[in-house]
């Protein structure tokens, strides 16, 4: 039978929860046609659906506006096709590759920078992991595995496993680096036999969730992060810079400082990646390094985040400083 953290994940990729979302005062069937709408009932309680400017609403519901087009806008903003190595894995940075661990997720960010991914032509876990695993092995220079999707934690654990057991046998990779929105966003997942998988790792582990406000933190997702916690691991946390979402600096200082309190260090806030059908989201550069210059000013260093952006061909993220 099937745990009770795989029958939600269920739910969520069969769209039950669509009746009242189809509800929400913003919802429109053009945007979930263009990108089919999935999310968490542990999310929907976080939210408020009847406003129109609920930030977890916002991210997770279609829109009409998602059926603009733009034409700085692509359906590969960051260059993942360019940067494939073989299938599932991409190679963009030097010393760390990106496994498309899965191709689904518990939630669609409706601003989700892989929207147009063809996850059927990339699929790192096809004929367990062998394609993936020999492409590392034979690169000694790789250090850090980034499993990433999708989401890598709508995998079982038995299948992480598989793969993790493939990576310690090669001696020159040191990190295995996590990015998941699902202790979050389904917290019912970091069970006892994931965290005592992660214990049992001989490899450094990096957990990297992804939560773009405070509304997101249900007490059953600080539960989680907490259980994450005392695996020992470093955990970090990714937000992007969304419009009407938490594009001001009050926002942002309370996250941080939510985060903190759980144990988690802001690590990124990204500026949008320009998808295809969320230029909706997009906040003026000027406006996000005029709020980056804020959260300098009333938090301390390391509760600031990097304020960066993703430049299709480059060999690293790039900084946006506040000039």
């Amino acid at each position: 039978m099937p745990q009770h953290w795989q029958k939600e994940l269920k739910k969520a990729l069969k769209g039950t929860a669509m009746d009242s979302i189809s509800g929400a005062s913003m919802y429109h069937p053009a945007g979930h046609q263009l990108f089919s709408t999935v999310v968490t009932d542990s999310q929907l309680q976080q939210a408020d659906l009847n406003d129109p400017l609920d930030p977890i609403s916002l991210q997770f519901i279609p829109q009409i506006k998602e059926k603009i087009t733009h034409p700085e806008f692509k359906s590969d903003p960051v260059g993942d096709g360019a940067a494939t190595a073989s299938t599932g894995l991409i190679h963009k940075y030097q010393g760390r590759v990106l496994l498309i661990a899965s191709g689904s997720c518990a939630v669609n960010c409706r601003y989700c920078f892989r929207r147009h991914f063809e996850y059927n032509k990339n699929f790192a876990p096809r004929n367990n992991w062998q394609e993936a695993v020999k492409y590392i092995s034979h690169d000694e220079s790789i250090h850090e595995v980034i499993l990433s999707g999708g989401d890598p934690l709508t995998l079982s654990t038995e299948k992480l496993k598989g793969l993790t057991d493939q990576l310690e046998a090669l001696a020159h990779v040191k990190t295995l680096r996590i990015h998941s929105r699902i202790p979050v966003v389904l917290p019912q997942r970091i069970d006892s036999e994931f965290t005592d998988f992660l214990k049992q790792l001989k490899l450094n582990i990096v957990m990297v969730l992804h939560i773009n406000h405070s509304q997101e933190l249900s007490k059953d997702a600080q539960s989680a992060i907490q259980a994450l916690k005392a695996c020992h691991g470093l955990i970090l946390n990714q937000s992007v810079l969304l419009k009407d979402i938490n594009d001001d600096a009050a926002t942002l200082v309370q996250l941080s400082h939510d985060l903190h309190d759980l144990g988690v260090m802001p690590y990124y806030l990204h500026t949008l990646d320009k998808v295809q059908n969320a230029s909706h989201f997009e906040v003026p550069l000027s406006q996000a390094q005029s709020i980056h210059k804020q959260l300098q000013t009333r938090l301390p260093g390391y509760l600031v985040p990097k304020l960066c952006t993703e430049i299709k061909g480059q060999d690293s993220k790039t900084w946006v400083n506040n000039a």
